[in-house]
């Protein structure tokens, strides 16, 4: 018997989580419904939710601080339900981390939609009851300059073994461009590849996130020697990448 996905829905307007609540279990999720930052954190210690959907406007709190905080500490689906729809608001929110960013009003089907792609990602592979199984000549573990990406396993380590911390949404992505090395792959393709249909209008999804990607791997971010910029056509990843 498989257990309902826990889901955590944090607002300060009690409405909203009632309303959210009663229709997520409706779906089939369990959820809890938190009006603090403060019971989240204690939430996340004592029953980690598999996903969070997130208020950025929470009074005397920084939502964009508690989206950070989860970044840090738990490897979890972050969703932005927010308000506030000003493109900065969405661009520093996919910065910190968001696996998805919604703005208030929102649809209900295509909320849980969203919610269930962010899932899929998040989800290792092998449990993946639809999964097809890997083709016996699929490699699953790939090398590139000083890392290594195995891609059953979600985990990118370094020389030492050492694991660096991806977000679903940089983990997808890197997974595009050691799957294609010295190809220039188009942000459009890149959205595609990593979003689906379920891509927003965010214009600089891509950009943000191989940013974040570039802070992570490069030696020195400001000088990237493995995700290059291709002026008026994306971005290439330039180091060999060996399968094994």
């Amino acid at each position: 018997m498989t257990h309902p996905t826990h889901l955590a829905v944090l607002d300060d307007e009690v409405d909203i989580t009632r309303l959210l609540g009663h229709y997520l279990t409706s779906q089939g999720f369990r959820v809890t419904e938190l009006h603090t930052g403060g019971a989240l954190m204690e939430l996340m210690g004592r029953d980690a939710p598999a996903l969070v959907l997130l208020d950025l406007g929470l009074p005397g709190e920084d939502g964009f601080a508690i989206a950070r905080q989860l970044r840090e500490h738990w490897h979890c689906g972050l969703v932005i339900v927010t308000g506030r729809g000003d493109a900065i608001d969405k661009v520093v929110g996919l910065e910190v981390g968001a696996d998805d960013y919604i703005t208030k009003p929102f649809d209900l089907r295509e909320l849980v939609a969203r919610i269930k792609a962010v899932l899929r990602r998040i989800e290792p592979a092998p449990l993946r009851a639809a999964a097809p199984p890997a083709a016996p000549a699929e490699k699953t573990r790939l090398r590139f300059a000083h890392w290594l990406l195995d891609t059953a396993a979600r985990r990118l380590s370094d020389e030492q073994g050492r694991d660096m911390a991806l977000t679903s949404g940089e983990f997808d992505l890197l997974c595009v461009f050691a799957r294609a090395p010295g190809r220039v792959l188009s942000r459009d393709h890149l959205l595609e590849q990593t979003r689906g249909r379920n891509a927003g209008p965010f214009d600089r999804t891509i950009d943000v996130q191989v940013g974040r990607l570039r802070r992570k791997l490069e030696r020195d971010p400001e000088d990237p020697q493995i995700i290059k910029s291709v002026r008026g056509a994306g971005y290439i990843l330039v180091p060999q990448v060996l399968a094994e």
